[in-house]
């Protein structure tokens, strides 16, 4: 076994009897293919015969809502006719009022369903005897340079509370990692082999050289080689927390129906600390279960997945949900990224079920610590959702998925729109402040047109779209102040409610900063300029000045741009404009104070109150974990059971073309040999250099073996090992 055998003994126990990976059992992906539509001989899912109502209800209330406010800006406008600029302002107003009135209708929707719902008896309600479960089911968490640490950490915490279930045996647990940076795959390897020697369970871990498709990539290639024996999955991310009681129940719920291809559930966010992310973090928790029960309501089987903290059926996944590249050059082209949309769409398309439990709870995530972090994040997803333009005339799909893509296409959208909409509004503004009337047009005209708007109305209208956007977060407060216990967990009616309107003055001025970004994220798309796949920052929001005034250097300048042309014409046009204005002139200061740390006693959550068990432990193991990342060939050089962990996992050697060399490691190789000792070869590898040796059984040895203080047999073994490479 050479290094393997000789490392193991020396660290006294054998490391491959404790079965690095299982025994393989493949699981054949269809091809996706989006221009097929898939014959199937099994009836699909069941509708519900009041669902037909429930959709018309809200396409009903969309419509009627959108025409009742089109019309009264049609009146504001049409005073002395309507312009071409006017047209376009209204034109845009009618686009953007739908998109209001869609999430308002679908959002009292949730609230009558939360106002019924009076603790339904069943096994899926919390604090409910735990159902008898019987089928096996893989636990997923795919990483991608994540702080390894920290990730051992909250997976330990889900492991131990499915644990206290007695269902333990039948749940395997597979990390799968795609991770980049050479540190911390090492670092990773570390962790997993504490966190087995820790829980004593099926914990395995795999590494891809080659991440291709990314997650989605990720996921496919483990059924491919592990799914054939599992009943269901649960992939979880990298900040995902669950209970093992949700876990539990969420197996159950996909047992009992046996037409369910996937159930989701509602993810709360937790462990946020600056300001922005409690912000995220108060308005997730107060609002989102009365959003999540009205789309549940009227979605029924038709629902969408999210990517994470939910169960999927293997073979479903597995015959249905296969991703196709789509054609042309990136950023639309190539792999899919926002896979979780199509996923859920293809496997709906096959006739399998997509369902959402808003109410489970027990299912816990993280958000990023700035608005910058999150602007990150949010134009990689932005790039994903304008990628469903070629998946929504794809063949056969339920037009309640098509709606689902077009909801997330909108949502980015409508921040050019909304911009666009202002830009227009102004412009019309200037024209009246700055370009002569024509009070008598060409023609016989006994009376003078006098080109004015309604101011009164407009007004009207206005506080009528207002209404619309937060008249669902006032509802939302009062389902908390009706119920005690939940008020109670807010820390009481008067902190829930200042809590609300702090949120609402927060988000507004946070609200045209990410227009701008969005705005320009759809441009740069458009414009043909990939995202990339950048790691996510988990903890510290800082952001450093000269970072500050880079980014928000362009939304400042819309803001400046904004003012000078608003105080031109007047200045209530300005004290009009000053709820976007001051959100863009002030992005610098609001960028720095919400990346912040913020105060415990702000924006209060049940989850802050009384945090649940898996939560509590998941932040001792955090805390308590190691924080700093040795560089990897350290790693390697100063532990030899990590050592024979990491050689044990490589892919066995294949003969080498002249098209497949790999450039990084023939240089690394190349300094490893001009090299006197390990500390001047390790001094000298750059960071892809140091990946590929990792995945080269016989350039890790040559670099280890310019160790001097090596012990014999260790520098023994990693001769052999190269020579049995």
């Amino acid at each position: 076994m050479g290094t393997l055998s000789r490392a193991t003994r020396s660290t006294g126990g054998d490391i491959t009897n404790q079965r690095l990976l299982p025994r393989e059992s493949p699981l054949p992906m269809a091809p996706g293919d989006l221009g097929k539509n898939p014959v199937s001989d099994r009836a699909p899912a069941p509708i519900a015969t009041t669902m037909a109502g429930r959709r018309g209800l809200i396409l009903l209330s969309t419509a009627v809502l959108s025409g009742a406010g089109g019309y009264e800006m049609y009146r504001v406008l049409e005073v002395g006719g309507v312009t071409v600029l006017e047209a376009m302002v209204l034109a845009l107003f009618l686009v953007l009022l739908a998109w209001v009135a869609f999430s308002f209708a679908s959002s009292l929707a949730g609230f009558f369903v939360l106002l019924a719902h009076s603790r339904d008896e069943g096994v899926l309600v919390p604090g409910a005897e735990l159902p008898t479960i019987a089928s096996r089911t893989a636990m997923l968490l795919p990483t991608y340079n994540e702080d390894p640490h920290r990730l051992a950490a909250r997976l330990r915490a889900i492991i131990e509370s499915v644990e206290t279930t007695s269902h333990g045996k039948l749940f395997d647990w597979y990390v799968l990692s795609d991770s980049t940076d050479p540190d911390i795959w090492v670092a990773e390897e570390k962790a997993l082999l504490a966190l087995r020697r820790a829980v004593g369970t099926r914990l395995y871990y795999r590494h891809r050289a080659d991440n291709t498709a990314r997650k989605a990539g990720n996921i496919s290639e483990w059924i491919t080689r592990f799914g054939g024996v599992y009943d269901f999955m649960i992939v979880l991310d990298a900040d995902s927390l669950m209970s093992g009681q949700t876990i539990v129940r969420l197996v159950h719920a996909i047992e009992s129906n046996p037409s369910a291809g996937l159930v989701q559930t509602l993810p709360m966010i937790v462990n946020a600390r600056s300001l922005f992310s409690r912000v995220q973090q108060f308005a997730g928790r107060l609002y989102g279960p009365m959003i999540a029960a009205g789309v549940a309501w009227w979605h029924g089987s038709e629902g969408n997945y999210w990517g994470h903290n939910a169960i999927i059926r293997v073979k479903a996944f597995a015959e249905a949900a296969a991703l196709p590249q789509l054609r042309g050059r990136k950023p639309f082209g190539g792999h899919i990224l926002s896979h979780d949309f199509v996923e859920a769409a293809l496997m709906r398309r096959a006739g399998w079920g997509i369902y959402m439990l808003p109410t489970l709870g027990g299912s816990y995530e993280e958000v990023p610590p700035s608005l910058l972090d999150f602007a990150a994040r949010d134009r990689r997803w932005c790039q994903g959702n304008l990628q469903h333009l070629a998946v929504v005339p794809a063949r056969g799909l339920h037009w309640v998925s098509r709606l689902h893509f077009m909801v997330g296409i909108g949502a980015y959208l409508t921040a050019p729109l909304w911009l666009l909409f202002l830009l227009l509004g102004m412009l019309i503004s200037l024209q009246a402040r700055f370009v002569r009337p024509e009070y008598f047009p060409k023609g016989y005209s006994l009376f003078p047109t006098w080109p004015a708007q309604d101011p009164v109305l407009a007004i009207w209208v206005f506080v009528a779209t207002m209404g619309l956007l937060l008249l669902p977060k006032l509802l939302s407060l009062a389902l908390v102040w009706m119920r005690g216990s939940v008020r109670r967990q807010f820390g009481g009616v008067l902190r829930a409610s200042a809590g609300v309107f702090a949120e609402v003055i927060v988000s507004a001025l946070m609200a045209p900063v990410m227009m701008i970004f969005q705005s320009i994220a759809v441009v740069e798309i458009l414009a043909g300029r990939d995202a990339g796949w950048q790691t996510q920052r988990r903890d510290d929001g800082t952001v450093e000045r000269r970072e500050l005034y880079r980014k928000y250097g362009i939304p400042t300048l819309c803001g400046i741009a904004m003012a000078a042309s608003a105080y031109a014409v007047s200045l209530p046009l300005l004290l009009w404009m000053s709820p976007v204005i001051i959100g863009l002139l002030f992005a610098v200061p609001i960028g720095a104070l919400t990346a912040k740390p913020a105060s415990s006693k702000l924006f209060v959550t049940p989850e802050n109150r009384e945090p649940p068990a898996v939560l509590i432990r998941a932040n001792e193991l955090g805390a308590a974990a190691e924080v700093d990342i040795k560089p990897a060939l350290v790693e390697l050089r100063e532990g030899a059971a990590l050592l024979a962990f990491h050689l044990a996992q490589l892919p066995p050697p294949r003969a080498a073309r002249p098209d497949m060399i790999d450039a990084n490691l023939a240089v690394g190789r190349a300094k490893i040999d001009a090299s006197d000792s390990f500390e001047q070869a390790a001094a000298h590898l750059s960071a892809r250099e140091v990946f590929s040796i990792l995945n080269d059984g016989p350039g890790l040895s040559a670099v280890l073996q310019k160790d001097e203080h090596a012990p014999s047999d260790w520098r023994q073994g990693l001769g052999s090992n190269q020579d049995r490479k």
